[in-house]
């Protein structure tokens, strides 16, 4: 029995969601959006394995395999347990490049520790059947952990050399440590598989070896540019000031000495909007949308919208869709704005269609058609 045919062997619970659809108008065509699945709690990262079928994961500490047509497996064992509070819980997930061959996938999570929690990356082996995962190591724990839950970040994001980019949250109330390269609060990091140091990183004069770049808040959106290969992040403000911006090695983005937000009271937040030696975002919101997951759309489904960045929105209930001009923002279009649904994750699929995460206790996977 081969491996993908011993997936397909599995039980499902069949969603009696996937038939829901409703018409947009957008400025650039009319699309249908559909629940293809709901009954998820609180989904957070979505990941499409080689026949098509999505790995979804729920911030309580589950993950479970959707196929096409809104069956839900039952949870996967093997997943690593998780501090389900507040912002905590299971969090994003990402296939290995060689996933056909390793069967591996990486996980971010809030992981439970002596002093707290923190965000951490554990490498996952599926097993035979597809019905769990029979190996696990934790590759990566972001230090130091805090007794809190909120902002943990976080994405995963391969880049063409196979190196693993980690986007870290500052923890909140620890926001001041983004500035400190000495920690990984408020930090992108870039990791190999095993969680060793790839070359490429900055290497910094006082910085850990890890960080690729400091400076930021709270990232839950990322993505490789298809063309540059670059990373891009969409990273939430406090009260205005969410940014996209694409880290560069050894750069500083600011947060919190300089930032377009205020805090939640009104107080004003650190220096200003910019300071030398301190990067600006490409483009930002204010007031808040709190961005939520990234992909950039490069299939034949929607030719209007090939090259175009689709970032979801938590409090603005929608999605972002931004038209660039090599690396400027030129338009914005906030599309489903009428669903009045948190998005949480934007994914484009081997179909060339786009798929939506709705963060809710009854939460559902989307298909834009």
């Amino acid at each position: 029995m081969t491996y993908l045919f011993a997936l397909m062997m599995i039980g499902w619970a069949v969603s009696e969601a996937h038939a829901q659809s409703r018409p947009f108008q957008t400025e650039k065509r009319s699309v249908t959006v559909e629940t293809v699945a709901n009954g998820l709690e609180n989904p957070w990262g979505l990941a499409f394995l080689p026949d098509g079928r999505m790995l979804v994961t729920e911030r309580p500490g589950r993950m479970r395999i959707v196929a096409p047509d809104g069956a839900l497996s039952a949870p996967l064992t093997g997943v690593p347990n998780v501090s389900a509070r507040n912002q905590g819980g299971l969090l994003d997930v990402v296939l290995d490049p060689a996933f056909a061959a390793n069967r591996f996938i990486y996980v971010t999570f809030a992981e439970p520790r002596s002093g707290g929690s923190g965000t951490s990356v554990a490498r996952l082996r599926m097993n035979a059947g597809g019905a769990g995962f029979d190996q696990a190591s934790v590759i990566f724990r972001q230090e130091p952990a805090y007794n809190g839950g909120l902002h943990f970040g976080s994405r995963l994001v391969f880049d063409r050399t196979g190196a693993l980019f980690v986007a870290l949250g500052d923890r909140y109330a620890l926001r001041n440590e983004a500035q400190n390269p000495a920690n990984t609060l408020g930090k992108i990091v870039r990791i190999a598989t095993d969680g060793s140091i790839p070359p490429g990183n900055p290497g910094r004069e006082g910085w850990l070896p890890a960080i690729w770049s400091i400076g930021h808040r709270n990232i839950q959106g990322a993505a490789l540019h298809p063309v540059t290969g670059r990373l891009w992040t969409a990273e939430h403000g406090a009260r205005g000031g969410d940014e996209i911006n694409i880290p560069e090695a050894g750069k500083n983005y600011g947060w919190p000495v300089i930032t377009y937000g205020r805090d939640y009271s009104g107080a004003k937040i650190g220096e200003g909007t910019h300071k030398p030696g301190m990067e600006q975002p490409i483009f930002y919101w204010d007031p808040s949308i709190a961005p939520s997951g990234m992909a950039f759309y490069t299939g034949d489904r929607f030719p209007e919208w090939k090259g175009n960045a689709f970032i979801g929105a938590l409090a603005g209930q929608m999605v972002a869709r931004l038209t660039l001009d090599g690396e400027k923002v030129v338009a914005e279009e906030r599309l489903f704005v009428g669903m009045n649904k948190r998005i949480r994750d934007v994914r484009q699929g081997p179909d060339g269609f786009l798929y939506l995460l709705v963060d809710a206790a009854d939460g559902e996977v989307l298909r834009v058609r």
